[in-house]
């Protein structure tokens, strides 16, 4: 029989894994993964990233061997390890899920696509998600097509799946890198990687701190505990979006508490939105180094080092902008109210080109996944086609979600000292009240690099006049919207030729 081979990309789990279940199904299966080190140089990449993958390939291994199975790792390009498959093995037939990535693994599945019809190599690929490729005008309602998609019985396989273990072949677990990249800031609070891990998240998240998600999700304070924590699980794989969203409605329509019914219920539709934004990017994934609305490119936003210095280290002089860079620098993670603020900062208040601020971010965030995380770039910082204007004032942020401020002194040493009276805006107390709370030339807390009341202002000022010059609808100025619960698909801009396309072959 033919050789059937499953290459993992994102999706780390033997679960409700389409790919290897189509593949056993088909003939003895040999499972592989490699660590492609050119991946792990590009922008958006980091080694925290990395090492939460290297703890999941050590957990898929397990999960496999537990099959009957065993997972080969290669450190090589996709294609040179497919070349050498096929030298040992002969011709076999490719299973894979579709990857809603970057530029660069679009350039790279454009290659592995090319290759196997070149070596009369079948390449099955499957929907890791709720996104439909290609999209059509057919799919008139996304809600209608997700609703469908996360009801589908999960794929388990039979006891009786043929794997191929070969002896000698790939790398072992110990010969695995543990850096990758070089990383500025060690990430001592991370998740770890992993189904084992994730399982226990989700089981915390539906039995424990759930409840709270509902009213808890906005504070950096109560964020960590009350939010699902599972977006890691989802980013590499680890778990499945339809048994995490089949296991919330499950609780849900076993609980006769009306909080939680209403937490849970809130939680299920961000997985729908979760999809939505990927098949909004899979749309439009030019949006990873273009503005989404052209003329926005225009914002006079130039590269300042000593501005995104500030910001990135958290520097600013802003208390609670600051705590939540350096908490993400430890964590890897943040609740995405803060996230939204961190870009809003960056490109509103301090004026900053959105590239450099996007490429940033993505390093910090364990759970980067770009068919996320380039839609609410673009949105957070003004380029997108929503009419509101998301401007965080990080003041009344402050006040609204640190209200002791007691997230501030825990992440933003300089400050353990200062009252509340002062917490959020330092740079007013007197000189002797900067003594008192231990200050000295050389160990204080910097002033804010701007007014942020006039950078707003001019920031609102030059967008309605942009929006003006190019007949653009005018942008609302609100910090904040709620979607509607039905969203419409968005409408495919990829055709053959496109430069961007996503394969025929979306955290």
């Amino acid at each position: 029989m033919t050789l059937q081979v499953v290459w993992f990309k994102r999706d780390l789990r033997v679960a409700d894994h389409e790919a290897l279940y189509r593949a056993c199904q088909a003939g003895p299966t040999l499972c592989v993964y490699t660590i492609e080190t050119q991946y792990w140089q590009q922008p958006d990449a980091s080694n925290r990233q990395w090492l939460f993958v290297r703890e999941a390939l050590a957990d898929l291994d397990h999960q496999l061997q537990q099959l009957g199975g065993k997972l080969v790792v290669f450190q090589h390009n996709i294609e040179q390890v497919l070349v050498d498959l096929k030298n040992l093995y002969g011709a076999f037939t490719l299973h894979s899920h579709q990857e809603i990535g970057n530029l660069w693994t679009y350039q790279r599945d454009k290659a592995v696509a090319l290759w196997c019809q070149q070596q009369q190599c079948a390449w099955h690929e499957y929907s890791q998600f709720g996104v439909v490729r290609p999209l059509t005008k057919r799919q008139a309602a996304f809600a209608d097509f997700w609703q469908a998609w996360v009801a589908q019985p999960q794929f388990v396989l039979s006891t009786a799946a043929e794997f191929v273990v070969p002896a000698a072949l790939g790398l072992t677990a110990a010969e695995w890198p543990q850096q990758i990249t070089q990383e500025q800031y060690p990430c001592l609070g991370r998740q770890l990687g992993g189904r084992q891990p994730g399982l226990a998240v989700l089981h915390s998240f539906l039995t424990q701190r759930g409840e709270w998600y509902r009213g808890s999700m906005s504070s950096p304070l109560t964020a960590e505990s009350a939010c699902s924590r599972l977006s890691p699980y989802l980013a590499y794989g680890c778990l499945s979006l339809r048994e995490i969203a089949q296991s919330a409605a499950t609780t849900r329509w076993h609980s006769s508490h009306r909080r939680w019914q209403k937490s849970l219920a809130d939680f299920y539709r961000r997985l729908q939105w979760h999809c939505y934004f990927m098949q909004k990017f899979d749309s439009q994934s030019s949006m990873e180094h273009q503005a989404q609305i052209p003329a926005m490119a225009q914002l006079n936003r130039p590269y300042d080092p000593q501005k995104f210095a500030a910001w990135q280290h958290g520097n600013t002089g802003w208390p609670l902008v600051d705590a939540c860079m350096r908490y993400l620098h430890h964590h890897g993670w943040i609740n995405f109210r803060m996230r939204a603020m961190l870009v809003s900062v960056a490109t509103y208040s301090l004026s900053l080109p959105w590239q450099p601020v996007a490429s940033w971010l993505a390093q910090q965030f364990v759970d980067f996944e770009p068919g996320i995380h380039y839609p609410q770039i673009q949105m957070q910082s003004g380029l997108s086609d929503q009419q509101v204007l998301r401007i965080y004032n990080p003041i009344t942020q402050a006040f609204n979600l640190d209200e002791a401020g007691d997230f501030v002194r825990r992440w933003v040493p300089e400050l353990a000292q200062v009252s509340t009276n002062w917490i959020f805006e330092p740079w007013k107390m007197p000189a002797n009240i900067q003594a008192q709370v231990g200050w000295t030339r050389d160990y204080f807390y910097p002033a804010p690099l701007v007014d942020f009341e006039f950078a707003h202002r001019l920031a609102k000022q030059e967008i309605t006049h942009l929006r003006a010059q190019h007949s653009l609808p005018p942008a609302n100025k609100h910090h904040h919207s709620t979607p509607s619960t039905r969203p419409s698909a968005p409408q495919s801009n990829h055709h053959p030729q496109s430069a961007h396309q996503q394969l025929d072959l979306f955290s």
